[in-house]
């Protein structure tokens, strides 16, 4: 038998995906309540980076009794985990299509979970679930397929996902998929480029009215270094940021500070200028140690963190797909902060949408650990687990889609490279 006309198959293909996102949607509404519980247990006990063992364990607990998941606890991190489920369908030798949802779930110091990282895992595993079902109802055929959640630990602090790149985490994977809580839905905010360092002065104590030129004043080191940034600040490129603070400046205004210490974070839009600005900073941080004759060590943290490489397809699908829940996108232009999520958009193409949880309240603010654990954030959590579950179904199912996603990526990496070697 001859096979239909290509509008036809199209327009079966079309009712087909439209039937698995309703699929979709009917899942996650059916798990609202465990999913509520899993994101209000991580609210409840916010942990700092690399120390979410708690949330760690709640995570693998709730795939684990998830029925088909294949756990790894403790995934080449302490508080990493990775769950897989298939591949199913297809035959033998087939590409199997790989779509992961990462979860986020450390809290920042003293406010809990004041950027909603509670949120973020509960919307991935949202997400992981409705795609399962939609995949396993007999609507979907025989597509290979293959689903991973990945947690990832240490965003707010490290970068996690940096250390899971260098382990070979993501390798394999054909899209990444995950959502962070903001005051608006946006399928896209500018991250910048990052690194941290910490800047050590060492001099020598003396007493400070007795006899000061015995000592080396290590917090007029730290206060010149200071004053040398805010210098430099007013020639640096309008869209390059530092900022910084003394965290240690002496014990005793009568004992001449032997030891201070600050901590900076540089930032650029691309993390091909990161090396420039860090060049100009450490200029400034030994000029201090110059005038003053203290000696300084500069130490980076081992991770930086770089810019998302968009992907204006996958960028796309979602919007269309937020649109159908109700979501009202806005279109952010400014930089925003930073994020180890762009270093695994450099190695995987993946999107990290923004998704307003039902406040005006900024992140990183006490109201908003308040906003990310209250019942009304979980209707905008589910719907952005929908959101993203039906993405991957555009990703696995649309004629052409995924080849699209990974050309555009491919092109974008181009682009960065011969900008690299023209600055060069």
């Amino acid at each position: 038998m001859a096979s239909p006309p290509l509008p036809v198959r199209v327009c079966r293909m079309g009712e087909k995906l439209q039937a698995l996102k309703q699929q979709v949607c009917v899942s996650i509404d059916e798990a609202k309540d465990k999913l509520h519980g899993l994101g209000d247990a991580i609210w409840r006990h916010p942990e700092l980076a690399f120390e979410e063992r708690q949330a760690h364990d709640t995570l693998v607990h709730f795939f684990t009794h998830e029925k088909g998941w294949t756990v790894e606890a403790h995934y080449k991190l302490e508080t990493a985990f990775r769950a897989t489920w298939g591949p199913v369908g297809g035959a033998d030798g087939d590409t199997v299509v790989n779509v992961a949802f990462l979860c986020e779930y450390d809290a920042l110091p003293s406010i809990g979970h004041a950027c909603g990282h509670n949120l973020i895992a509960e919307s991935g595993a949202a997400a992981a679930v409705g795609l399962k079902a939609a995949l396993e109802s007999g609507q979907a055929g025989p597509v290979p397929v293959k689903v991973t959640v990945i947690g990832t630990p240490a965003e707010e602090d490290e970068g996690g996902k940096v250390d899971l790149l260098r382990e070979g985490a993501f390798d394999g994977l054909d899209v990444v998929l995950m959502a962070h809580p903001s005051q608006e839905d946006a399928t896209y905010i500018p991250d910048v480029a990052e690194h941290d360092l910490v800047i050590k002065y060492h001099g020598r104590a003396s007493h400070a009215s007795a006899y000061p030129w015995e000592g080396v004043n290590a917090l007029d080191a730290a206060v010149l270094a200071y004053s040398n940034m805010s210098v430099l600040r007013q020639q640096l490129r309008p869209d390059w940021r530092v900022h910084g603070i003394i965290k240690n400046g002496g014990v005793k205004p009568n004992i001449i500070p032997d030891y201070t210490e600050l901590e900076y974070y540089l930032r650029t839009p691309s993390h091909q200028d990161l090396p420039k600005i860090k060049a100009k900073a450490e200029a400034c941080f030994q000029a201090a140690a110059l005038a003053t004759g203290c000696t300084v060590e500069i130490l980076y943290t081992r991770n930086m963190f770089y810019e998302i490489l968009r992907n204006r397809t996958l960028e796309s699908l979602y919007e269309e797909n937020g649109k159908s829940l109700g979501m009202n996108f806005i279109t952010v232009e400014d930089s925003s902060g930073s994020s180890d999520i762009g270093n695994v958009t450099q190695a995987v193409p993946g999107i990290q949408p923004y998704f307003y949880i039902g406040t005006e309240a900024l992140n990183h603010t006490a109201e908003y650990t308040t906003a990310s654990g209250a019942a009304e954030a979980q209707f905008y959590t589910l719907r952005t687990g929908k959101a993203l579950a039906m993405t991957a179904l555009d990703v696995i199912f649309s004629p052409g889609v995924l080849d699209k996603v990974k050309q555009e990526f491919k092109e974008a990496k181009l682009r960065e490279e011969k900008g690299q070697r023209c600055k060069n």
